[in-house]
């Protein structure tokens, strides 16, 4: 398990966090000529090895750098606009899969270089979850229902304000799970509500009232969800 959660983690920070939206786009515009696309394949393969620890376990990471990059390709050549939310999800669900299969594939469960405990790779996997890569999937699923007035009052915001907003209430919430401090996410909840209700009160809105609700609705659960598996993990390891 603490072998497919470094894994994970390898595999957020090469796909959300360490991955610029400009090599994304590059990735989509010259496909497997993309010198990006590379870079991309090798750092997934350097991040699983670093954080494997273990020698022996370089051949499985250069197998999963290979069948990232087959999956990366395959998608590239594959997705339209109208489908890029089908064949986003169906991506990472394949990169996860594969990342299980190795776990099991590893015999050794051993890892030589325990530079952290247990408890430190399940806690900031989870805490990175909440973050980009959270955001990034948020944005993809309600992507399709993106009213105009959204776009219309844009200048009036901090640039990607609504995005370190929703990154630092999920933050707050996973705290508040694992702490215990369950009455503290719906006064967080309140909070924003009212906050809100004065943005949308002015759009005069329907569209986007219902577009922020969503929204806010996705972030919560995610943040609850991850906050109650990280805690039951946790929990186990005790």
């Amino acid at each position: 398990m603490i072998l497919f959660i470094k894994l994970l983690l390898a595999h957020l920070l090469g796909d959300f966090i360490w991955q610029p939206n400009s090599w994304v786009a590059n990735k989509e515009a010259k496909k497997h000529k993309s010198i990006y696309l590379y870079l991309h394949i090798l750092l997934h393969g350097t991040l699983a090895a670093i954080l494997a620890g273990e020698i022996q376990f370089i051949p499985y990471a250069v197998l999963i750098a290979v069948t990232h990059g087959i999956i990366d390709l395959v998608k590239l050549n594959f997705q339209k606009n109208k489908t890029k939310r089908i064949w986003f999800i169906a991506d990472q669900v394949l990169h996860i899969i594969v990342l299980a299969g190795i776990t099991i594939l590893y015999q050794n469960k051993s890892i030589n270089l325990n530079w952290f405990d247990n408890q430190f790779w399940i806690l900031i996997t989870g805490i990175l979850l909440i973050t980009k890569p959270t955001s990034i999937c948020i944005k993809i699923i309600i992507s399709i229902w993106s009213p105009e007035s959204s776009n219309n009052h844009s200048d009036h915001s901090l640039a990607s304000a609504g995005n370190y907003i929703g990154i630092l209430e999920r933050l707050f919430v996973f705290c508040f799970i694992l702490t215990g401090h369950f009455e503290a996410i719906g006064f967080l909840l309140a909070a924003k509500s009212i906050f809100r209700f004065g943005d949308l009160k002015e759009a005069k809105d329907r569209k986007l009232t219902e577009y922020v609700l969503i929204g806010t609705l996705l972030s919560f659960g995610i943040a609850i969800l991850t906050g109650f598996i990280v805690q039951a993990l946790l929990l186990q390891l005790l």
